[in-house]
């Protein structure tokens, strides 16, 4: 073979993209078109997370995220909103501050400072100017707790391990400029998305004194030991989850609850079962934990229950909740009372239960952290008197800092964006419910409609498909959607048969079935928005990522109704991709029944390659080079599939970015002008 020629060829590969880089919106310099959002309005943009309330329930202090424009990535810091509505900064220097934590007594506020990748846990005395760094580490930290009486600080750490060479190289002469030594990979987990390779070493459980001192590692051994932590027992102990069986690899679903003894380090197993055991809270006295888990069936979706048991593990039994919802985030408000999340129908939703299971709603619309697509999400705290620190969203906004009282009561506490939006017209946001083609099932989606939408005028529709595909779409805000109804699009989005929010029934409907019916489901969806009017109909236009990106693959594999495509970091075919992925240990046994080479048709019949042939669409690949969920050699084999076919293609990579492209706002920005100007580019002119 000419390794010359094939180079060559590569290189022809990766220059395609470029031409679409300086791609930019159609100009808008009328006054209408300027008070719409613009992309560089993604810079100035903010939302608040993790609120956290102190004890007496009179200030809040929240992360305020915003993206910093010349640094090409977002920025944190502490922000305080008391009682008397005085919104004021904390912590706003050079560093990131994250995991702002009250002391119990609520006098100190320990949070991480994070400066170039090197973080360390410092403490700010509440109603002074005056904080100090707590720990003194050469290694990133994770979660961090307070122990109960507010003397220790328990946090995790990554330790780093020098494992022995495989092969000893013979000396280089002095002054010889050798090549880098090779690597001998020997993990069966030796890379992650957003983590790039693999450097030996463990997450591990410290604790250490909270006026400071040396750090004192409690777990040890070939296991990852993160956070949240629960200290029980009057501080003798601390609650954590890990996986820490032998083969914990081959069992990426099994983790367990386990006790440390602070004093001796003797750790005991509170859980056996096979399945996840997570998410540790103790309870007011410390003498009960709430944990979240399931048994594992090897579902492709699994809802989490809740659970509850004696701090030693005992006694421990499901909480029977009137619910069919998975949960997240529990925290006991009171010695018989339990909160937590959970998402119900494109929604985040704060709820509580008695230890009966009796399920009592609080508030909704928790989440908003997203300056991308409308996702999930959102975190609260509570206070001793039981108020709710939230953060919340809109289709209008971003992510805000919210009050709210046991009754469910709310005060919306921050504006953060009224600088920015109250100049701008954003698209109108509709919910729509509809059947599908396939079985009658009722869905729900959204439109977008563009600023100042005139329902005399028809449009061109931008169907966007989210990924998971165990996730959900809802009526959350979100920049990207929003920049292409301001491009004069209207945008549907909807949750498809396999997304949650929705039940477990729903979600499994695509278990070992995946796309399954969601081609279905979407074009049902569409015929609805086109049924409401205002739609052209000659000009549809369809793209999403990750399973958006399978989905969109599909869908122009089974019809040309679409005028252009964009399919975004996507799988083309299963049977790479489940050896191929950074989580190849989890899909095989989750997502299909099980080994590639003892499924193949399985495998291919359910990947878009096996309709590739199919294809007459123009179709866009877009993918960061360092994708190692959906890697970059899925996004190939389909441009190389469809420049054999002759169709009208273009490969954009994205550089150094991985699955999250949206992790740097020139990136999801970048991703947002090559769709649009793909779609530009084909649309049908009147």
């Amino acid at each position: 073979m000419n390794y010359r020629i094939v180079l060559l060829f590569l290189a022809a590969v990766v220059f395609v993209p470029c031409q679409f880089v300086q791609a930019q919106l159609p100009d808008e310099s009328d006054l209408e078109k300027h008070s719409r959002l613009q992309l560089l309005d993604l810079f100035q943009m903010e939302y608040a997370a993790d609120p956290q309330i102190s004890p007496d329930g009179k200030t809040i202090v929240y992360v305020r995220t915003r993206n910093d424009i010349m640094k090409d990535r977002r920025r944190t810091s502490l922000w305080t909103i008391d009682s008397d509505g005085n919104h004021l900064p904390l912590i706003d220097g050079g560093a990131d501050c994250l995991q702002p934590r009250w002391s119990p007594s609520g006098d100190r506020l320990l949070y991480i400072s994070t400066e170039e990748d090197k973080s360390q846990i410092f403490c700010h005395w509440i109603g002074t100017r005056r904080q100090t760094a707590i720990t003194h580490v050469t290694q990133g930290i994770g979660s961090l707790s307070w122990s109960r009486d507010g003397k220790q600080i328990a946090f995790s750490m990554r330790v780093p391990s020098t494992p022995k060479p495989f092969a000893k190289m013979p000396t280089a002469p002095k002054g010889a400029n050798w090549a880098d030594p090779a690597q001998v990979i020997t993990d069966l987990r030796y890379r992650s998305d957003g983590g790039g390779y693999s450097k030996p070493g463990f997450t591990h459980l410290f604790v250490v004194p909270a006026d400071g001192g040396t750090p004192r590692q409690l777990t040890h051994g070939d296991s990852n030991h993160s956070g949240p932590f629960a200290w029980v027992n009057e501080d003798q102990s601390i609650v954590f989850s890990a996986n820490r069986h032998e083969d914990a690899d081959f069992q990426p679903n099994n983790s367990e609850l386990y006790s440390i003894d602070v004093a001796t380090r003797e750790i005991k197993s509170l859980t056996e079962r096979v399945g996840p055991d997570a998410s540790p809270a103790a309870s007011p006295d410390g003498k009960k934990i709430v944990y979240t888990g399931y048994d594992d069936q090897y579902l492709g979706y699994q809802g989490s229950g809740l659970y509850v048991a004696n701090h030693d593990g005992s006694e421990s039994k499901p909480l029977e909740l009137s619910l069919d919802r998975s949960i997240f985030s529990p925290k006991w408000i009171s010695s018989r009372k339990i909160a937590f999340l959970y998402d119900d129908f494109g929604t985040t939703v704060l709820a509580t239960t008695d230890l009966s299971g009796k399920v009592t709603e609080v508030t909704r619309d928790l989440g908003g952290t997203s300056f991308g697509r409308p996702y999930g999400g959102g975190s609260y705290s509570v206070s001793g008197d039981q108020i709710f620190a939230v953060n919340m969203t809109t289709p209008e906004h971003p992510a805000d800092v919210a009050r709210v009282n046991i009754d469910g009561e709310l005060q919306r506490l921050t504006t953060l964006n009224d600088d920015l939006f109250k100049y701008k017209t954003i698209g109108k946001t509709e919910e729509i419910r509809f059947k599908s083609s396939h079985d009658e099932l009722e869905l729900q989606g959204w439109i977008i409609y563009p600023p100042d939408f005139d329902e005399s005028k028809t449009y061109p529709l931008i169907l966007e498909i989210h990924g998971g595909p165990f996730a959900n779409y809802g009526s959350r805000f979100t920049a990207e959607l929003q920049m292409m109804a301001a491009a004069g699009y209207v945008v549907f989005y909807m949750n498809p048969r396999g997304s949650t929010s929705y039940g477990a029934e729903f979600a499994n409907k695509i278990h070992h079935n995946y796309p399954g019916n969601d081609y279905e489901d979407l074009i049902s969806g569409v015929d609805a928005v086109i049924e409401k009017g205002s739609i052209d109909a000659d000009n549809l236009f369809v793209t999403g990522g990750s399973g958006g990106g399978v989905l969109t693959a599909w869908i122009v594999g089974k019809t040309d109704r679409f005028k252009a495509a964009v399919v975004c970091k996507p799988v083309i075919n299963w049977y790479s991709f489940a050896l191929t992925a950074d989580m190849y240990n989890y899909f095989y046994k989750y997502w299909f029944p099980g080994l590639p080479w003892e499924h193949q048709e399985e495998y291919m019949k359910r990947s878009p390659i096996s309709l590739v042939g199919n294809v007459s669409t123009p179709t866009m690949l877009l993918t960061g080079t360092e994708d190692y969920r959906t890697p970059m050699s899925e996004t190939e084999q389909y441009y190389q599939a469809l420049k054999l076919r002759k169709i009208d293609t273009a490969l954009v990579r994205i550089p150094g970015a991985s699955h999250s492209i949206a992790s740097r706002p020139s990136q999801l920005i970048s991703k947002v002008v090559h769709i649009l100007k793909w779609f530009e580019t084909h649309k049908k002119q009147k």
